[in-house]
Formats: structure tokens, C-alpha cells, sequence
């Protein structure tokens, strides 16, 4: 299997409705339920990526681009976007549909950095042992 394409079978999607209790005062999408998602679905796709122990290091900026209002529908994708000796960044987007309208709209967006661990909890190589071309 070539790197591209462990990359694409990698690639994770998870869709959720915003319901009132995962709102804050303004009625939108709390910002911290929101990157724990990112954090969850980032975490899905690396673990996906490469199967080995993976631990989440840093977040490279989270851009808040668009407010999701209670009520909205919506889709986390996940993909690999960089692969290090024992590390790897995970993009991730967060799309906005409006329950009864057509469309989407690029919500947020971020970047999760996941280190590769031994038993020991030691960094190691995030591709040894996998069959990439």
C-alpha cells in the first residue's frame, strides 16, 4: 500500500446534530465541545493512519470561522495531512448544514499534531512496520 493511499483510507468522517445542551449563551455550538470533536475525530483518522498508541501533543491554531447555531447539522472530516519520523498532523474540518436548507459551509478548521508511543510511553516511528511503499 502506497503512503497516499493509507492517507485516503484514513480519511475519517463523523456527523452530529447541535443539539441545546452542547450550546453555549448565545445558543451556537460551544467552542470547547467543538475542538473535543476535532480532538476525537483527529485522533480517529491518525489512529486509523498508522494503528499504533497514539497520544495528542498540539493543536496548531483552530480557526472559528462561522457561529453553529443550536439545531444545525453537522461534519467533522479527518485527514493526514503530515507524516514525521514519530509524529503526524491531522487536519480537520468542521462543515455547516442548516437543518432544513441545502449547502454546506466550511465552519472550523484546525490542525492536531499525535505522537506514536511504546509500551514504555516512549516515542517511536509512526510508519515501522507498515507496508508503505
Amino acid at each position: 500500500m502506497t503512503l497516499q493511499e493509507r492517507i485516503d483510507l484514513s480519511e475519517t468522517h463523523v456527523c452530529s446534530t447541535v443539539f441545546p445542551f452542547l450550546t453555549n449563551h448565545h445558543d451556537t455550538l460551544f467552542g470547547g465541545k467543538a475542538m473535543s470533536i476535532m480532538d476525537e475525530v483527529s485522533f480517529m483518522a491518525a489512529t486509523r493512519f498508522c494503528r499504533k498508541t497514539l497520544v495528542t501533543v498540539s493543536t496548531d491554531r483552530i480557526d472559528f470561522n462561522k457561529a453553529i447555531p443550536s439545531g444545525s447539522i453537522i461534519e467533522a472530516i479527518a485527514r493526514v495531512q503530515n507524516v514525521g519520523r514519530t509524529s503526524l498532523k491531522v487536519k480537520v474540518e468542521i462543515f455547516l448544514e442548516h437543518m432544513y436548507e441545502e449547502g454546506r459551509e466550511l465552519a472550523i478548521e484546525g490542525v492536531f499534531t499525535f505522537v506514536a508511543l511504546d509500551e514504555n510511553k516512549q516515542p517511536i516511528p509512526v510508519l515501522e512496520g507498515l507496508d508503505i511503499e
